[in-house]
């Protein structure tokens, strides 16, 4: 099971520790880039992907949470982001243009569905597709309750992968923690996307954290 980091969940006052430690454990980063306007709240930026480069080399899955998301694919692509995720809502109309973009630079299409997002949206172009990130709770804050609805839309997702011999990678961003690991899991997700719940909130040494994290998911997976 990969593991990604929530970057908008860590202590950035402690960033340089943290992420010296994270670089040598973590599959990824996941990035939540947030405008304001297609949610509410306003969170990291390319310019923060910037600086994280400066010091990890680890793939960085940026995540558009913004009403525009195509200004902002061409930023991201010159920064050699590893994967682009955006909302199935927004992409729709562009898919197949923004894949071409992306793949022609050789990066991954991700694309977000949120938890009354039906997988019919993406159907037409789900085999161009590398990551489908399933929100368990609604896009834009942390802290939410977990969506048990979401569990289906998973199941649906990896079964669907199976019977057509698709490679998407079904990343679950939402409530990764100890209480949902084994159902998640035993839906079909590859990998999870950990935020305070899962790892920042376990403990303040983010070393111990990281094995408090690993020893819950160890138990229930």
């Amino acid at each position: 099971m990969k593991v990604l980091p929530s970057l908008m969940c860590m202590n950035l006052n402690r960033f340089s520790e943290q992420i010296k430690y994270l670089n040598n454990v973590v599959d990824g980063y996941h990035i939540d880039i947030m405008d304001g306007h297609y949610v509410r709240n306003m969170t990291l930026s390319p310019w923060f992907i910037e600086q994280l480069q400066e010091v990890s080399e680890a793939p960085i899955d940026a995540h558009l949470m913004v009403t525009n998301p195509s200004e902002y694919v061409d930023e991201l692509l010159d920064l050699d982001v590893e994967s682009i995720s955006i909302h199935a809502e927004l992409l729709n109309g562009q898919a197949f243009r923004i894949n071409q973009k992306i793949k022609k630079q050789g990066k991954r299409l991700g694309v977000v569905l949120n938890p009354e997002s039906s997988i019919e949206t993406i159907k037409d172009y789900i085999h161009h597709i590398d990551v489908i990130t399933v929100m368990t709770v609604d896009p834009g804050f942390a802290g939410q309750p977990f969506i048990e609805e979401s569990l289906t839309k998973i199941h649906l997702l990896n079964e669907y992968k199976i019977k057509n011999n698709l490679l998407y990678e079904i990343q679950v961003d939402g409530s990764c923690n100890k209480n949902t690991y084994r159902s998640l899991a035993e839906a079909g997700a590859d990998s999870f996307i950990v935020g305070t719940s899962g790892l920042f909130g376990l403990d303040e040494d983010i070393s111990k954290a990281f094995e408090k994290m690993k020893i819950q998911m160890g138990s229930e997976i």
